[in-house]
């Protein structure tokens, strides 16, 4: 039986750039095609969403009137990464008819996580109110995030929106799309290798582990992971389904021949599943 407080274990389990030693190339693809996207594309960049550092996003428009609104959330474990290097999320669900919100956040250590899900919650408020100005349809949202933002969206998904603002409806989300997140932060806060960045207590664990919170009253969770990446992971999703239910969480899959990186392509790529299920939350499949 593996010791889940081992150390050298867990670094093994969820040190995804060790994992995949052509990391740093993938990186440098996104962003190489996100400056493209960006030069290419009708946008707004560096909008405000809030006053604190690092509370800004970036809209791509769609031709298409009243378009359901695709808000990304980027990963990098809390502590890496910025919105810039996603834009190439962008281009395939415009030409669908999306409006596509790309969010950034301030990053660990400077902050912990539970401030970067406020900000989060700060990001979707601006979205609800603000995207028709730039043709989106806000009670068609639906939220995609990528390894920590796929955190970030489960948390979403379980917020109290009524507590945030009076105006904003009880679920103001269609649903989410969570590709290769960490539902259950415990393993990280005994990993080394983060450890000094993320500052996990016990007790911020226990906030901030979506597996155990009550299952949403509504909205839909899809769950998704790379077939290649580590058990842990692939544990971390299915852990979604059992806690939450198939009600909740009616997909959870594994995305053939993909690690923890270029599991992206399935969402870029329009004929790629998890470009489907994307489009399904928006409504346009």
């Amino acid at each position: 039986m593996r010791n889940r407080h081992d150390p050298v274990w867990l670094e093994s389990q969820y040190n995804n750039r060790a994992r995949v030693p052509d990391h740093a190339a993938v990186f440098e693809r996104w962003r190489e095609a996100s400056a493209l996207v960006r030069q290419r594309s009708v946008a707004q960049l560096d909008v405000r969403y809030g006053d604190q550092p690092g509370e800004l996003l970036d809209l791509f428009e769609t031709d298409s009137p009243s378009a359901p609104v695709l808000v990304f959330i980027h990963g990098g474990y809390w502590r890496s990464l910025d919105k810039a290097d996603h834009s190439f999320v962008a281009p395939s669900f415009t030409a669908d008819g999306a409006l596509v919100v790309v969010v950034n956040y301030a990053l660990c250590p400077a902050v912990t996580i539970e401030h970067i899900v406020m900000q989060m919650v700060r990001a979707v408020v601006w979205v609800w109110r603000h995207a028709a100005a730039y043709g989106g349809d806000p009670s068609r949202m639906a939220l995609v995030g990528h390894s920590a933002g796929a955190h970030l969206a489960a948390m979403l998904m379980s917020c109290r929106w009524k507590d945030v603002a009076n105006d904003l409806p009880a679920q103001p989300l269609a649903g989410a799309l969570a590709i290769s997140g960490m539902y259950d932060l415990e393993p990280l806060r005994q990993a080394a290798f983060i450890q000094a960045d993320l500052q996990l207590t016990p007790a911020a664990v226990g906030r901030l582990s979506p597996a155990f919170f009550p299952r949403p009253k509504a909205g839909k969770l899809y769950a998704a992971v790379g077939a290649d990446e580590s058990d842990e992971f692939l544990r971390q999703n299915r852990l979604m389904r059992d806690v939450w239910g198939p009600t909740a969480v009616p997909v959870c899959e594994t995305v053939l021949a993909s690690n923890h990186f270029n599991v992206l392509n399935s969402l870029v790529d329009p004929n790629g599943r998890l470009h489907e299920l994307a489009l399904r939350l928006l409504g346009l499949r």
